[in-house]
């Protein structure tokens, strides 16, 4: 072999393996959420359907009409109960909102948790702190939520006074950005 052809090589080896480790980083770098990587380039629904920890909020979503408007442009940003949140709701109460006659109430609830924006942590607690440590979210289903900072975890109270804390943040999305909490938020 040829000095310019060994130089070549190593050359080449060098690019496969940069490449390799480049997206090897990249892939890594992808927020993992229920055990699946989260994409960027992917919108709220194509991500949150392969989370292990969110198949209920997603059986919501699907129950309640709401896949195309997740699909749609945005910008959203979802506060997004993990199936151990929906758990925690009194006995039979998920299996309710999902009947058919219950429609307007389970959408009433899955969309006091989007708010039409792409609202990244820094930002959310920007606001709280230049609100003086509490900032009212207005929610794409009319609910207010108050945004606080407690130890560097932004919790998010309900119209009922439930805490929600954001467990996951600033998952980003081709159409907004997914905050994992873990309590479902409910309207008054």
């Amino acid at each position: 072999m040829s000095k310019t052809s060994t130089r070549t090589a190593t050359i080449l080896a060098a690019a496969v393996a940069f490449g390799s480790l480049g997206l090897t980083a990249a892939r890594a770098a992808e927020p993992m959420v229920g055990g699946a990587a989260m994409y960027p380039t992917k919108n709220i629904i194509q991500n949150a359907v392969n989370s292990k920890d969110h198949t209920t909020l997603v059986a919501a979503v699907k129950a309640a009409g709401l896949v195309e408007t997740l699909e749609g442009k945005g910008p959203f940003t979802v506060f997004a109960p993990t199936n151990e949140a929906f758990a925690a709701l009194p006995a039979g109460t998920v299996d309710t909102l999902l009947k058919p006659e219950n429609k307007a109430q389970l959408v009433k609830i899955l969309t006091c948790h989007v708010v039409a924006a792409d609202a990244l942590s820094p930002a959310i607690t920007k606001m709280v702190a230049d609100d003086g440590g509490k900032h009212s979210v207005k929610t794409v289903g009319g609910c207010i939520l108050t945004a606080m900072v407690t130890n560097g975890m932004i919790t998010l109270t309900d119209e009922k006074g439930g805490v929600a804390h954001v467990t996951i943040a600033d998952v980003k999305q081709s159409n907004g950005v997914i905050h994992v909490i873990d309590k479902v938020l409910l309207p008054k």
